[in-house]
C-alpha cells in the first residue's frame, strides 16, 4: 500500500557541528584595556556574564545637521542598533591644517554623550584614512599633496598623524579612554598588507590618550592583520558602484545571498585598490582568526551612488544579506550605512570624484547610501526589514551566541545555482533556529516545492518538520525555533519566524507567520497543530504563543526599555534609553502595545508634543494642502552629450559649469505651513533625468544622480524659511548614456528617442510628533 508520506521527497538534512575549536578568552578586554563587566572570547562578547549579539549602525555625526543628532539616534536604537559607529573624518576637521573644528556639527565629544545617554554603545573609526567616499579618502589636501608615503611608517607621514591622533585625542577629552565610555576603535580602513603600520597606529593612538576594550580592522581583500592586536571585521554588499558601468552582477556580490563559512568579499575596495596599484593580500584568512569570533562592520545597509552605476538595492535585498550572516554564525552584525546624511559642503567639495584621481564620481552633497535611515531623516523599509532581526537578536541573542553555524548536506553547486534550497542551523546541541533564504535581487527565484528538514542534534535525537511538505515563496527570510525551551516548555519546531520574547507571570513567545507558509507549531513529544495567525496567543503549556499575520510584520516594533514591549504601528517609532515612545506622523499617530497579563493588544496614549504640533493640542489636521507648484524658469538643453568625459574607463559626472549651462530650473512654490518647524516638512520629488540639485536661495542644499527612487529633502534640514527661493535644477540623461541604472529606469530611458527629463509628482508633507504620555 502506497501512502501519501512515501510519496513525499526525502527531508533536507542538516547535523549539528559543534565548534571546532575550545572556548578561549583573548588578551583584548580581558587582560588590556579591562571595562568592568565587558569581556571577549573567540566565540561572543558578554556583558555582566550574559553573550550578547551587538549590532552595530554606521551614522557620520559630521554629514548630520547637530540639531538631528538626537533624532537619528532615537531611530537607530528604535532599529535594533546597540552600538553607533562613526568614521571620524580627517578632512571634515582639518580642511586647512591651522583651522582645526571640533565644534557645531563636529562636535564628536558632544556626539559621543548623546549616543551614550540614548543608550547606544560607540565604536569610533579614527582612521587616519577612512575613505567613506569621502576626498582624498578623508585625507585633507595638504595631507595627500604631503611628500610622504602616505599609510605607511614613512617617518614624515606619522608625525602629521601624531598630529591629528592628538586633536582627536584633546577633542574627546578621556571618553575614549580606561575609564571612558567608548567600546571600540577601528584602525586605518582597508589596509591590506602592512600590519606593522597597524601596530604603529595603535600604539601613537595610544599615546594620544585613546583607548577601549576593543580595537578592529577591516579583514576583506585578505586583509594581513597583526594577529591579536585588532578583531578582524568582514562586510556583505550585494551590489556595488565599485564595479564598471557595463559589469555584469559580480560574483563578489552574489555570495552574500548564501549561507557559508566564508566571511571574505575581495570585491569591495577593489577599484580603489586598482586605482592605487594596491595588492590585496594574497593568500589572507577569508575565515575568521580562532582568536576572535566571526564579526562585521559593513554590512550593506543600502549602497552609494555613484554617476556610472547607480545600484538601488530593496529593502529585501538588505534584509537577507544580514540574514544569512546571521546563519552563518555572525557574532557581530555590523551595517555600514545605516543613517545617510550629507557631505559638508567644503571648498572643493567633499566627495570622492574623478578629479581626485579617485575611481569614482559620487555625489558632491547628498549621502543618502538608501540607507534605513535616509539622508532627509526618513525610514526606508529596510528598517523594519532589519529591526525585526534585531528584535529577535535582543532575546535569543545569548543562546545564539553559543550556537555554531552548521550547514546542510546538500548546498548550492555555486552563485548561479537557483534551484537548490538555501538554509542552515545555528544550534548548541540541544537547540537552535533555522534559518531559510530564499531571495535575491536581479535574477529572482522561483518558489522551492515540497520542502520538508531533518535536524540532527546531539545524542542522534532528530527533528523532522512539518508535518508535511511545503512551498517555500521566493522571499522568504524565516528563521525557527527547533527544541526551544521557555521555561518548563520546549517548542520542538515551528513553522513562523521567531521575534521576541515577552516578559510575564506567563511568557509570550511572538513569532512572525511567513507569506504562503501554514504556521504549525509542535510541542515537544506532542503532534503540531496548525495555528491561525492573528492578535490572540495561543497557550501551549505554560507559554503563550502569539503568532502575528505576515501582513502586520512591517509594523512590529519592540522596545527593550524599561521592560521589553511589542508595539504596532504604521507610523515611524523612536525612543532613547528611557523607552518612552516618540511618533512621527503626518496624521493622527495609532500605536498598539501588547500587554501580556491580559493577552490583548490595546491603545498606547500619546499626545502632540508641545513643541511638535499643530497649533492646537488637537489630533494632527490632514487637511493641509501638499501640492508644491514647479514653474519652468529655463528650460534643459534639447540634445545633452552622451558622454561627458571618462576616467579609467567609467563615464564621469558633468563639471558644475556644463551642468548649470544644461540644466533645466524650475522654481518651486511651497504651502505657507512648510516653513513651521513643528511640521518638519518633507519634500518629495518623483523624477526621471541624470542629475538634480535643490537649492534654496541660490545656495546647493543636496543632490542626487537619478535611480529611479523618490527623492526625498528634509526642508528644516536644508535651512528652508518663509521668504525661500526654492528652486530645482534637473538635467536631462541622454538616450544613448553609457551608466548603469536599474532596470525600470532603463526601460524608462528606452522610450525615448534623445533624452529623458520628467517631473511626475513634487509634494510636501507634514510629520508632527507625539509622545507617549
Amino acid at each position: 500500500m502506497t501512502t501519501e508520506s512515501t510519496r513525499w521527497p526525502e527531508p533536507l538534512s542538516v547535523r549539528h557541528q559543534a565548534w571546532t575549536t575550545p572556548l578561549s578568552r583573548p588578551r583584548m578586554a580581558n587582560e588590556d584595556d579591562v571595562r568592568p563587566g565587558l569581556a571577549l572570547t573567540n566565540r561572543y562578547l558578554s556583558r555582566d556574564g550574559v553573550p550578547l549579539i551587538p549590532v552595530s549602525g554606521e551614522v557620520h555625526y559630521s554629514r548630520i545637521p547637530r540639531a538631528r543628532w538626537a533624532e537619528r539616534l532615537r531611530q537607530m536604537k528604535a532599529g535594533g542598533v546597540t552600538v553607533v559607529a562613526s568614521y571620524i573624518f580627517w578632512l571634515h576637521h582639518a580642511e586647512h591644517r591651522d583651522q582645526v573644528s571640533f565644534e557645531g556639527d563636529l562636535d564628536v565629544a558632544a556626539f559621543v554623550d548623546l549616543a551614550i545617554e540614548t543608550g547606544l554603545d560607540v565604536v569610533l573609526r579614527i582612521g587616519p584614512w577612512v575613505h567613506g567616499e569621502s576626498r582624498n579618502g578623508g585625507f585633507p589636501d595638504w595631507v595627500q599633496q604631503a611628500p610622504v608615503r602616505h599609510r605607511t611608517d614613512d617617518p614624515a607621514y606619522l608625525e602629521m598623524v601624531r598630529e591629528w591622533f592628538g586633536q582627536i585625542g584633546a577633542a574627546l577629552g578621556g571618553r575614549a579612554s580606561a575609564t571612558g565610555t567608548v567600546l571600540g576603535i577601528q584602525l586605518e580602513n582597508e589596509l591590506y598588507d602592512q600590519p606593522q603600520h597597524l601596530v604603529t597606529l595603535k600604539r601613537m593612538a595610544r599615546e594620544a590618550g585613546m583607548s577601549a576594550p576593543i580595537w578592529t580592522a577591516t579583514a576583506w581583500g585578505g586583509a594581513d592583520l597583526p594577529e591579536t592586536e585588532v578583531l578582524p571585521l568582514y562586510g556583505g554588499y550585494g551590489d556595488g558602484f565599485w564595479v564598471d558601468a557595463d559589469a555584469p552582477w559580480d560574483p563578489t556580490f552574489r555570495d552574500h545571498y548564501f549561507f557559508s563559512h566564508v566571511w571574505d568579499d575581495a570585491g569591495i575596495g577593489a577599484d580603489v585598490r586598482r586605482a592605487q596599484a594596491i595588492e590585496a593580500a594574497s593568500g589572507g584568512p577569508r575565515t575568521p582568526s580562532e582568536l576572535f569570533p566571526a564579526a562585521t562592520c559593513e554590512l550593506a545597509g543600502g549602497m552609494a551612488t555613484a554617476y556610472h552605476r547607480r545600484p538601488r538595492p530593496e529593502a529585501l535585498d538588505v534584509a537577507a544579506i544580514a540574514h544569512c550572516k546571521i546563519g552563518n554564525g555572525s557574532a557581530w552584525q555590523g551595517y555600514y550605512m545605516y543613517t545617510g546624511g550629507t557631505n559638508p559642503p567644503g571648498e572643493h567639495g567633499m566627495q570622492e570624484s574623478h578629479a581626485t584621481g579617485y575611481p569614482n564620481d559620487i555625489p558632491r552633497l547628498g549621502y543618502d547610501f538608501h540607507a534605513p535611515i535616509g539622508e532627509a531623516g526618513v525610514l526606508a523599509g529596510s528598517h523594519a526589514e532589519l529591526r525585526r532581526q534585531h528584535a529577535f537578536l535582543a532575546a535569543f541573542g545569548d543562546r545564539l551566541a553559543e550556537m555554531p553555524s552548521s550547514l546542510p548536506e546538500v548546498r548550492p553547486t555555486g552563485v548561479e545555482d537557483g534551484e537548490t534550497l538555501r538554509w542552515a542551523l545555528r544550534s548548541d546541541g540541544r537547540s537552535g533556529f533555522l534559518f531559510v533564504a530564499w531571495h535575491q535581487p536581479h535574477f529572482p527565484l522561483s518558489g522551492y516545492e515540497q520542502a520538508r528538514f531533518r535536524v540532527e542534534l546531539d545524542g542522534g535525537e532528530v527533528i523532522e518538520f512539518p508535518s508535511k511538505p511545503i512551498d517555500i515563496p521566493s522571499g522568504t527570510l524565516a528563521r525557527w525555533p527547533v527544541n526551544l525551551a521557555v521555561g518548563d516548555t520546549r517548542i520542538a519546531w515551528a513553522t513562523a519566524t521567531a521575534l521576541t520574547l515577552l516578559p510575564g507571570a506567563v511568557p509570550t513567545l511572538v513569532l512572525i507567520a511567513e507569506a504562503g507558509i501554514p504556521v504549525e507549531i509542535a510541542l515537544s513529544g506532542s503532534a503540531p497543530v496548525i495555528v491561525e495567525p492573528g492578535f490572540t496567543p495561543v497557550r501551549f503549556g505554560s507559554l503563550d504563543v502569539l503568532v502575528l499575520p505576515a501582513g502586520t510584520a512591517g509594523s512590529a516594533w519592540v522596545a527593550e526599555q524599561p521592560a521589553r514591549r511589542l508595539l504596532l504601528s504604521a507610523d515611524e517609532l523612536q525612543w532613547d534609553a528611557s523607552g518612552k515612545v516618540r511618533v512621527k506622523a503626518a496624521e493622527t499617530p495609532r500605536v498598539r502595545v501588547y500587554d501580556p497579563a491580559v493577552r490583548a493588544f490595546g491603545d498606547l496614549d500619546v499626545l502632540p508634543s508641545s513643541s511638535s504640533s499643530p497649533a492646537s493640542s488637537a489630533p494632527v489636521a490632514v487637511s493641509v494642502s501638499r501640492v508644491v507648484t514647479a514653474e519652468l524658469v529655463r528650460p534643459a538643453a534639447t540634445a545633452v552629450p552622451n558622454s561627458y568625459g571618462k576616467h579609467d574607463g567609467r563615464p564621469s559626472a558633468p563639471a558644475p559649469d556644463v551642468f548649470d549651462e544644461l540644466a533645466a530650473v524650475y522654481r518651486l512654490t511651497l504651502p505657507s505651513w512648510a516653513a513651521e518647524p513643528s511640521a518638519d516638512a518633507l519634500l518629495r520629488i518623483d523624477w526621471a533625468g541624470d542629475i538634480g540639485e535643490l537649492r534654496v536661495d541660490g545656495r546647493t542644499v543636496t543632490d542626487r544622480f537619478w535611480d529611479g527612487s523618490r527623492w526625498l529633502v528634509n526642508l528644516t534640514d536644508v535651512g528652508y524659511h518663509p521668504s525661500a527661493e526654492v528652486t530645482l535644477h534637473l538635467l536631462p540623461l541622454a538616450a544613448g548614456s553609457p551608466v548603469h541604472v536599474p532596470a525600470d529606469t532603463r526601460t524608462r530611458l528606452s522610450t525615448v528617442d534623445n533624452q529623458l527629463l520628467a517631473i511626475d509628482a513634487i509634494t510636501v508633507l507634514p510629520r508632527y510628533t507625539a509622545i507617549e504620555q
